[in-house]
């Protein structure tokens, strides 16, 4: 589905009925990832609303520079269109820093909150380097070096052995970004602040979810995350890598049914 919000056509899809929850793709990815969970939460009794972020998938990028800010109000616009006051939200990776930013600054609006594979804190100098490079190369003519860079890692050695397909089905995902978009998503993660001081003062359930083999984010970031957050559930699968809802769906379908029937 498709509709405009904040100036763009903004592309979604959503199933089941229940209590809302709204999941956040990450870099440079698309609302397809979440294949798996949009079906199991539909079964379990819950309503999944999963969007494209503008640039991504099939929404459209506008005009402004990307930060979390813009990429949050976005997800508020959808929500109301969608009548929805309050859903738990879950965000992965680059999502999970768009999640933070609407704890900060919508609370209201989230009745709880799923980080997955991501980070509080904010890029250090040498990781906005690579930020600058990249959309550099972008710039320059050579958006497949987004690609080359992120395949490598986003799966565990043994997916990438065991299920090549997937590998090049997630790969098509990010060769169908458009540069504005990519650009658009190196801006927000490159320019996020750290929300670490965030952190202790949410009241609200929350699930962290990590891989123990991420390549991307490391997982003591995840543990990290749990431990600064009152009452947090941590839950860390094996034999994943930074797509550890599409490389282990069961066990990772499982953690986060369990977590929304308990809160």
């Amino acid at each position: 589905m498709q509709t405009k919000l904040n100036g763009i056509q903004l592309a979604y899809d959503e199933a089941g009925d229940g209590p809302a929850v709204l999941l956040i793709h990450g870099f440079p990815l698309c609302r397809q990832m979440w294949r798996p969970q949009t079906q199991a939460l539909a079964a379990a009794g819950f309503r999944a609303v999963v969007p494209d972020l503008r640039g991504f998938g099939e929404s459209e990028p506008g005009t402004e520079a990307g930060s979390t800010d813009l990429l949050a109000d976005d997800l508020i616009a959808l929500l109301d269109h969608l009548g929805i006051e309050k859903a738990v939200v879950g965000g992965m990776s680059m999502g999970g820093y768009v999640l933070l930013n609407l704890l900060a600054r919508y609370p209201e609006r989230v009745s709880a909150a799923c980080f997955i594979v991501t980070r509080a804190d904010a890029d250090d100098e040498t990781a906005r380097g690579k930020r600058n490079h990249l959309i550099a190369e972008i710039k320059a003519g050579r958006p497949e070096a987004v690609p080359s860079a992120f395949t490598p890692l986003l799966f565990a050695d043994q997916t990438v052995a065991a299920r090549p397909e997937l590998v090049e089905e997630v790969r098509g995902w990010m060769t169908a970004t458009s540069p504005s978009g990519l650009i658009l998503g190196l801006e927000t993660i490159r320019d996020r602040g750290d929300s670490s001081t965030l952190l202790p003062g949410l009241k609200i359930p929350v699930l962290v979810m990590g891989a123990r083999g991420d390549k991307a984010i490391p997982p003591e970031k995840s543990t990290d995350l749990a431990e600064r957050i009152p009452g947090a559930k941590l839950c860390m699968l094996s034999d994943a890598s930074h797509m550890v809802n599409i490389e282990q769906p069961e066990a990772f379908n499982s953690a986060l049914v369990d977590f929304l029937r308990d809160n």
